[in-house]
């Protein structure tokens, strides 16, 4: 393996190592933040301060918050979150009940996402290229950009309010057939697709422009053979890393998708566990989408290395 290699690897790795730290460290803070003694919580108002100090003392919470971090990690780094407050049962069982949900939510959302904004941004770059539509050009950037502003809880809600109440069209809540993934898939792509939509047509335009298109419009290639094979590889490098970084934070934005559309993931579940001021299930949770995050932050850099070699060298 080449030196470029061996230092683009160190530093990703060694930037993989101090974000989880640091998720780690906002994951145990951000459940200790709600105000509230969850001993007392779980106790109610009128259980007596000796049994509330006693429960404090079986969940640990009489330990310095120095001691508490470190049983946290130790335990995550054995695959052991602790059990719930509110259920006793363990974190672990739990996230692996919730989690599928989550996880084909998101993923279908961003499936949906680059087969819908990539060709929308490609058609919007070519069609304005051949000055055939500029003004569905002028529409698209309003609509994308408005489509932009828009937070994924409006979007949702607009969803539930029109083809759910208004219409009766589709399901609003849970997960008990097909019909029940449009509304929620279509409010966590809505926000993406039109980022990456617009990414891809700014990216596209500037390789149309480049000299070896010309070369190939002089060859007079069919049009499929040049934006497929020459412009489209070119043009969805960028598009494809804005991408894979859409996909962690896709992953966390199912919590508030989730919420409104009571889907059954882990979104609701760590809206119900702050709520419940439950710190195992919230830190759990929170670690788990967050290293999702990380790496599939991560990966992209390595396969975007793998694309394109030179990325590694300039870095370096």
């Amino acid at each position: 393996m080449d030196r470029p290699w061996v230092r683009f690897a160190a530093r990703r790795t060694l930037a993989l190592l101090l974000s989880l730290v640091i998720l780690a460290i906002a994951a145990f803070l951000s459940a200790r933040l709600v105000p509230g003694d969850p001993a007392r919580a779980g106790l109610g108002p009128s259980a007596p301060p000796s049994q509330v100090e006693a429960r404090r003392a079986a969940m640990h919470l009489d330990e310095p918050l120095p001691k508490q971090f470190a049983r946290f990690v130790g335990g995550a780094f054995s695959g052991d979150f602790g059990e719930s407050y509110t259920t006793n049962q363990p974190v672990g069982e739990i996230i692996g009940q919730r989690f599928p949900a989550t996880a084909r939510l998101a993923l279908i959302a961003f499936a949906v996402t680059l087969l819908i904004a990539v060709p929308l941004g490609m058609a919007a770059a070519i069609g304005t290229r051949r000055g055939t539509r500029r003004r569905v050009a002028a529409g698209f950037s309003f609509a994308t950009g408005a489509l932009i502003s828009i937070p994924d809880y409006l979007v949702a809600t607009g969803l539930v309010a029109l083809f759910g109440v208004g219409l009766a069209w589709l399901p609003i809540a849970g997960d008990a057939s097909w019909t029940s993934y449009i509304l929620p898939v279509t409010a966590l792509a809505a926000l993406p697709a039109a980022a990456i939509a617009r990414l891809a047509r700014v990216e596209t335009a500037k390789v149309l422009h480049q000299d070896y298109i010309r070369v190939a419009r002089s060859k007079r290639l069919p049009r499929r053979v040049l934006y497929l094979r020459h412009a489209a590889p070119n043009a969805l490098t960028a598009t494809l890393t804005i991408g894979g970084l859409l996909l962690g934070g896709m992953i966390a934005g199912t919590v508030i998708v989730e919420n409104v559309f009571a889907w059954p993931g882990l979104g609701s579940a760590v809206t119900q566990a702050i709520i419940e001021k439950d710190y195992p299930l919230v830190q759990g949770i929170v670690l788990l989408l967050g290293s999702i995050a990380l790496l599939a932050n991560t990966l992209v850099d390595v396969l975007l290395a793998l694309i394109d070699p030179r990325s590694t060298i300039k870095e370096s």
